[in-house]
């Protein structure tokens, strides 16, 4: 085992690691490195669907569904999906998987199928020193926690039937107050709010992380361009997804690029290889995209 990474991230590498025996003979060194760095990387493997699912069934059990949905991503197989589908000149903001809900995954297991031609890096930053790196003033702002609300309408985003899985109306209102959200039908389609902390505990380890996605869901995270286009059309709770202080006040700027500013600091990326396996703790891992060119295939699979 070696690491790669900065002073506030680092990657524990597994290199020649050719199989499924390979990995069950590291699964002790495996679950250390996923309490103390957080994120692992095996490279050496094939690029292949089965034996992937396998590595995950071995490491973290039994795969998860996508559920509650916030991004375009489409089945391969089984519970593994296609990583998010945004255009490939656009990065994708540093998150904990699904932090947003209640319903989010502890493991993420990412395959490098095909690597970008240029681009395409998955960085990663440790949720602990993003915490720790945060000003003392803006962590107190967040102590309100971040209220998430989403406005699903036809044409604008995904819709609720996507976001949720079903067509039923009932499923979705089981779904919400099960998860502690608040919902309104309205002629347009569906409200949704929700109130979350801002950080965790990782039950584990006993550390304290950054655990929110205030700055990707608030509407300062699109373009400019594109958030002057949707003002002009819809109010801000029609926004098809922002997010405020936990008191339903508006977030500050500053406090936005703040955070920002810290992923920035702390985040480290390295170049994918075809076969790559890269396994995140995601309450103590944050990961995001960098744009890329040419074909990137990059699958994804979650376990609890």
């Amino acid at each position: 085992m070696r690491y790669i990474g900065n002073e506030h991230t680092r990657v524990a590498v597994f290199d020649d690691v050719t199989d499924l025996d390979r990995c069950r003979e590291l699964l002790g060194e495996l679950d250390s490195a996923l309490h103390d760095q957080g994120a692992v990387l095996l490279r050496g493997l094939p690029a292949d669907l089965e034996l992937f699912d396998e590595i995950t069934r071995l490491v973290g059990g039994s795969p998860l569904e996508y559920t509650e949905r916030s991004t375009p991503r489409s089945e391969v197989q089984g519970a593994i999906y296609t990583s998010t589908e945004y255009p490939p000149d656009q990065s994708i903001p540093m998150h904990n998987e699904s932090s947003y809900s209640e319903n989010w995954p502890r493991l993420l297991f990412l395959l490098c199928a095909v690597p970008a031609e240029s681009g395409g890096a998955t960085p990663v930053a440790d949720s602990r020193a993003v915490y720790r790196a945060l000003p003392a003033d803006v962590r107190e702002r967040f102590a309100r926690g971040v209220v998430y609300t989403r406005s699903f309408r036809q044409g604008l985003g995904l819709s609720w039937q996507e976001a949720f899985q079903t067509d039923d109306p009932a499923a979705v209102e089981k779904y919400c107050t099960e998860h502690g959200q608040s919902f309104e039908w309205t002629d347009e389609g569906l409200r949704t709010s929700h109130h979350r902390p801002a950080w965790q505990v990782e039950p584990r380890t006993g550390d304290t992380v950054w655990f929110n996605q205030a700055h990707l869901f608030h509407a300062t995270s699109l373009e400019p361009d594109v958030l002057e286009a949707l003002l002009s059309l819809y109010a801000e709770e029609d926004l098809p997804r922002h997010a405020y202080y936990g008191d339903g006040s508006p977030i500050e700027r500053a406090d936005l690029d703040a955070v920002r500013k810290v992923y920035d600091e702390v985040s480290f990326a390295f170049p994918w290889e075809t076969g790559d396996v890269m396994i995140v703790n995601n309450m103590l891992v944050a990961h995001g995209r960098q744009p890329f060119t040419g074909t990137r295939r990059t699958l994804v699979s979650m376990t609890d």
